[in-house]
């Protein structure tokens, strides 16, 4: 009878398997240069005022969707300097999606929240939406915004890379990173170095709220840019009472600010009364994170 054969002659045997040497991973360039962590490693911190964003910051920019009236910007200013806010929020101009909605008080507006800004010492941000507008725009306010509509008016993104202004640029609401880095390049490449990224949800099949807020993407964006990252969960949720828990979890993912939405009377609001915060729950939300 044949001897069976021990383990080691019979790996003897076997011939080794020879190793495939793996490919090379060959990074794809990227179509966004000054805007990556490659052309700058460390955060871009941008001073407005006294105010720092970006860096190991976290700030707060809090007002009403829309300027309304003197009585309510100037209200609201007071509140939100009370409470340890920031910067002023406050829309002029609305791209409202019905023609018949309020459409802003314009420079009016404009004119009154520069007001209440300089009465409260408060630096102020609101949205530009044409390149005519920029200029008077720019002169009269300290951050200009891109909301997620004219994420890509390219024309528009040119013109605000002209200004000597910090701007904040808005997730378009069905955008990927890519593309929201790319619309900064436009700025960016255009001379102004002063541009903060704003998520603020985007659409998905989810119907519950109004967009989907994608904290996710605030670790992937801190890797792949050093521009400050402020997160807008006002417009993402859509609903006052959810909008508490999105700004704490934002701070804690790491986002470098948030922007919410409050008002002396939200059910009176002319836009987006739904996801604004009382002033009770605002007092409250500053708090919170305070604490954090």
């Amino acid at each position: 009878m044949q001897q069976q054969q021990t383990k080691k002659e019979v790996e003897k045997t076997i011939e080794p398997v020879k190793e495939v040497e793996k490919p090379k991973k060959v990074s794809k360039p990227k179509s966004y240069k000054l805007a990556s962590r490659d052309y700058k490693a460390e955060d871009t911190i941008i001073k407005v005022n006294d105010i720092l964003i970006g860096g190991n910051n976290f700030i707060v920019i809090g007002g009403p969707c829309s300027v309304e009236s003197h009585e309510q910007i100037f209200q609201c200013a007071q509140f939100a300097k009370e409470n340890g806010t920031q910067i002023l929020r406050g829309g002029c101009f609305k791209p409202r999606t019905s023609p018949y909605s309020f459409q802003g008080m314009g420079f009016d507006g404009l004119n009154e929240l520069k007001s209440a800004g300089k009465k409260y010492e408060m630096p102020i941000i609101t949205e530009v939406l044409s390149s005519e507008q920029v200029a008077e725009v720019a002169l009269n306010s300290d951050i200009v915004q891109i909301g997620a509509r004219n994420m890509q008016n390219f024309s528009l993104l040119k013109e605000v890379g002209r200004i000597h202004r910090p701007v904040m640029l808005k997730r378009g609401m069905m955008s990927s990173l890519d593309e929201l880095l790319n619309a900064a390049e436009y700025i960016l490449a255009h001379g102004n170095r002063q541009v903060i990224l704003c998520e603020r949800g985007i659409r998905t099949f989810e119907t519950a709220t109004r967009n989907t807020l994608d904290l996710s993407a605030i670790p992937f964006l801190k890797e792949l840019t050093h521009l400050p990252i402020i997160v807008d969960p006002s417009h993402a949720i859509g609903v006052r009472d959810k909008v508490a828990p999105l700004a704490k979890a934002a701070k804690v993912v790491g986002a470098h600010g948030v922007m919410i939405e409050f008002h002396p009377d939200p059910d009176k609001a002319l836009s987006d009364g739904e996801q604004s915060l009382t002033f009770e729950q605002y007092g409250e939300l500053m708090k919170d994170l305070h604490a954090l």
